[in-house]
């Protein structure tokens, strides 16, 4: 793929990600996407056979990103492993524009609504959690080797932490304010800290 292919079919994705995380899949249609994206009908198939595809492809980007950035927020730069592990869940509660960060999540927003219509979309979406989750088990293994993290299964609590803030963040959307992440947070490090 040269460059300027390469550079479209990231353009159109961009602007797909802003549409679908602001409306969801299924309300954003073609014909809004490629006016958004100034990209003619027939580019867009040349990228993508279908608009389940472009789906598929939209979330495997997003994944992309998204472990890039949880590999920089789960580094030694963050300080210890308990502290690493607080400080991703906490960038669930920033607020940018109004709107909080968990609101943006593709896993938040598409999986009820796309996992019945599209197993492709469904096993990108769940493919991608399952790498989240691994990395989270991975940074609380190291905590609790070094005795920051209560000892526990490392897997079995990072899977139910990343369950917890998907819970936590859909509440949130339904009461509109962030007051259930909070308590997400407080009950994430009941589940983390060690006693004093």
């Amino acid at each position: 793929m040269n460059k300027k292919t390469a550079d479209t079919r990231q353009h159109i994705l961009d602007v797909g990600y802003q549409l679908v995380v602001s409306k969801g899949f299924t309300s954003v249609g073609l014909s809004e996407l490629l006016k958004n994206a100034a990209v003619p009908k027939g580019s867009f198939y040349h990228y993508f056979k279908s608009k389940e595809q472009f789906g598929e492809a939209l979330i495997q980007d997003y994944f992309d990103s998204y472990m890039q950035r949880l590999a920089l927020t789960l580094s030694p730069d963050n300080g210890n492993s308990l502290q690493q592990i607080l400080h991703y869940f906490s960038g669930w509660l920033e607020v940018v524009d109004g709107v909080c960060n968990a609101h943006k999540c593709l896993v938040v927003k598409l999986s009820a609504e796309v996992s019945d219509l599209s197993d492709p979309m469904r096993e990108a979406l769940n493919s991608g959690a399952n790498k989240i989750v691994a990395s989270i088990a991975k940074c609380i293994e190291k905590g609790i080797e070094r005795d920051e993290i209560i000892k526990q299964d490392s897997l079995l609590i990072a899977r139910t932490l990343y369950q917890l803030w998907l819970g936590g963040s859909l509440l949130s959307k339904l009461n509109n304010d962030i007051q259930q992440l909070e308590q997400t947070m407080k009950t994430t490090k009941q589940l983390l800290v060690p006693a004093a």
